[in-house]
């Protein structure tokens, strides 16, 4: 799946689209995608100047946007029906630094899924090596009842 489709599955955008490819996909059971890390990511010019490392919390932001594609493709849906909300995140461990020039390899699998919820378990590699794993809980929601009010920014 290259990038039109992902985009087509996801509503995020530069610079906040951290998901450039999916390998590997199997509706309802497990999805495996790549982001490749650049010195020109917008975050590296805080997230240390001189030593340069990912953010596990984008770490984790990109390991929930491939779950998302899964979590599309499996109800059939886009980004334009449906809309997921990260509700949870459990067994978090962040086991090396992930740096510019490095290719992450997510891949995560469904533990359980429902109506309106889902949980994941996901791994993250770079060449081979588990650098971060958590498990992910999501809200889904159809994207119409998901309007915000115009008096208090509070879904109604």
């Amino acid at each position: 799946m290259d990038i039109q489709q992902i985009q087509e599955m996801l509503p995020h955008r530069y610079p906040f689209l951290l998901v450039d490819k999916i390998l590997e996909l199997e509706p309802g059971r497990r999805v495996v995608g790549l982001k490749n890390v650049t010195i020109n990511e917008p975050f590296f010019q805080g997230h240390f100047p001189g030593q340069p490392i990912m953010p596990g919390v984008l770490l984790i932001e990109a390991m929930a946007q491939v779950g998302g594609v899964l979590l599309m493709r499996t109800l059939n849906a886009t980004a334009e029906k449906k809309f997921f909300y990260l509700t949870g995140i459990d067994r978090v461990k962040f086991r090396k630094p992930v740096l510019p020039g490095d290719q992450i390899r997510f891949e995560l699998e469904f533990l359980h899924l429902r109506s309106r919820n889902g949980k994941m378990r996901g791994h993250a590699y770079v060449e081979g090596r588990l650098v971060a794993e958590a498990e992910l809980s999501c809200l889904i929601v159809d994207r119409e009842s998901q309007k915000l009010s115009p008096d208090t920014d509070q879904t109604v």
